[in-house]
């Protein structure tokens, strides 16, 4: 079972004040200590050493002491009236936050009812007012509460296209217009998560629950995950495009566990990802495309632990790594294939540690590698391909250490060679194709096991 996030836990609201007489208590003893700290600094400073008795008294010097007297009072009331003051204030303006969260309350009850319509132009009436009301809410804690709907909405019972009738006209005309308001829900939470946190507006760092949502389309491109969890576990994508293009990924986690690729693409094209993490623990990959061509990768981490590819592909072609790690780590691959074609590796790291293949293509055809780390520890290879055809050694490291080579293929044919390293120490099974040069020496930095 796939793990559940915590969740972020929720502002506090109402009015919290202490009783006025320990207020004023404390404000006469913070005046005093003021007080008495100025008048001990300015003592130090003149260099006094003690005060000049004087048994007799004049005129002047007896008012003086009065003006003093009178002064001590008016600050003394002057401060009881500050303190009145400020909690008045403070009661005004929790007064005010009370009747905003009223006519919020309000407007949220009538936009939900609109949700529940049967006209679909009503049903979108009811989304935008969500989203307005969200922009309007006088608590980040209420505008959650407006993602939140929008978010269960989605998550609703939906029959996705593939799954109607063929002779259905009432049906499909159905399915069109609830994909019309779903459709508009998703671009809505993208126009927001587009805007810079310091928007009044922004989403940025809310929680999206996406929890077994079916998806036959969507569009995410150049949304700014910066916070907050995204979570899309057990979600099903069975058609058309959900694109996250040029999305950045600065922070949060976006969660993709369990969740189901049977078909459509899913675009990560030009992702920035420089902090946080994006999940695909337990993923199953039966058909369709998961793309991360020209993404670029210099922190934060992508996880396919434990996916399952029975179908479909997952493409890194053209990525750069400069930092951050993309994860493989016990994945079942018995068909489909995961492509880092033209990939540059300069750092970070990539692994499939005690990854399965029993079919598919793993291909770094034309891939560059100047630094980095690609680990194929402890994998078990009985079938498929992994391909680094024309791939480019200059550094870095290339690691199938304790791999079992019991079937399927491994080729380093034409591959260059100037510097880095490949190491098969303790592999077993048939050593790969191109790697052994016939005629020549081994090229520097391969290690191979005895017998090879």
């Amino acid at each position: 079972m796939r793990s559940h996030l915590p969740r972020r836990r929720t502002e506090r609201r109402g009015l919290r004040l202490w009783p006025v007489g320990v207020v004023l208590v404390l404000a006469f003893t913070a005046a005093v200590l003021v007080a008495a700290t100025v008048f001990y600094t300015g003592w130090d400073l003149l260099g006094a050493r003690g005060l000049k008795p004087e048994h007799r008294i004049d005129s002047t010097t007896l008012f003086d002491l009065v003006k003093l007297a009178f002064g001590v009072v008016a600050g003394a009331g002057a401060l009881v009236a500050l303190v009145v003051a400020y909690r008045r204030q403070r009661v005004d303006e929790d007064g005010a936050l009370r009747e905003a969260t009223r006519l919020h309350t309000e407007r949220f009850t009538t936009a939900v009812g609109q949700l529940g319509e049967d006209s679909v132009a009503v049903r979108l009436g009811g989304v935008h007012a969500l989203a307005g009301l969200s922009d309007d809410a006088p608590t980040r804690e209420l505008r959650q509460t407006c993602i939140d709907v929008l978010c269960a909405y989605l998550r609703l019972p939906y029959t996705a296209e593939t799954d109607l009738p063929a002779d259905d006209a009432d049906a499909r005309h159905a399915y069109r217009a609830l994909r019309e308001v779903r459709h508009t829900i998703i671009r809505l939470i993208r126009d927001h998560l587009r805007l810079p946190p310091e928007h009044p507006h922004s989403w940025q760092g809310h929680d999206f629950d996406f929890t077994g949502v079916t998806f036959d389309g969507g569009d995410f491109a150049g949304a700014v995950f910066s916070g907050g969890t995204v979570d899309f576990g057990d979600a099903v994508f069975s058609g058309g495009s959900v694109s996250f293009a040029g999305a950045v990924f600065s922070g949060g986690t976006v969660d993709f566990g369990d969740a189901v690729f049977s078909g459509g693409n899913v675009s990560f094209a030009d992702v920035v990802l420089s902090g946080g993490s994006v999940r695909f623990w337990s993923a199953v990959f039966s058909g369709g495309v998961v793309a991360f061509r020209n993404a670029r990768f210099s922190g934060g981490t992508v996880h396919f632990n434990y996916a399952k590819f029975s179908g479909g592909t997952a493409a890194f072609d053209d990525a750069a790594f400069s930092g951050g790690t993309v994860d493989f780590v016990s994945a079942r691959i018995s068909d489909g294939s995961v492509h880092f074609a033209r990939a540059d590796f300069s750092s970070g790291a990539v692994s499939f540690h005690g990854a399965v293949f029993s079919g598919g293509t793993v291909d770094f055809v034309n891939a560059r590698f100047s630094g980095s780390t690609l680990s194929f520890a402890g994998a078990a290879l009985s079938g498929g391909a992994v391909l680094f055809l024309h791939a480019r050694f200059f550094g870095g490291s290339v690691r199938f250490a304790g791999a079992e080579l019991s079937g399927g293929h491994i080729s380093f044919s034409r591959a260059d060679f100037s510097g880095g390293a490949v190491d098969f120490s303790g592999a077993t099974g048939v050593a790969p194709v191109g790697l052994i040069p016939i005629g020549s020496p081994l090229h520097a930095g391969v290690i191979l096991p005895p017998g090879w």
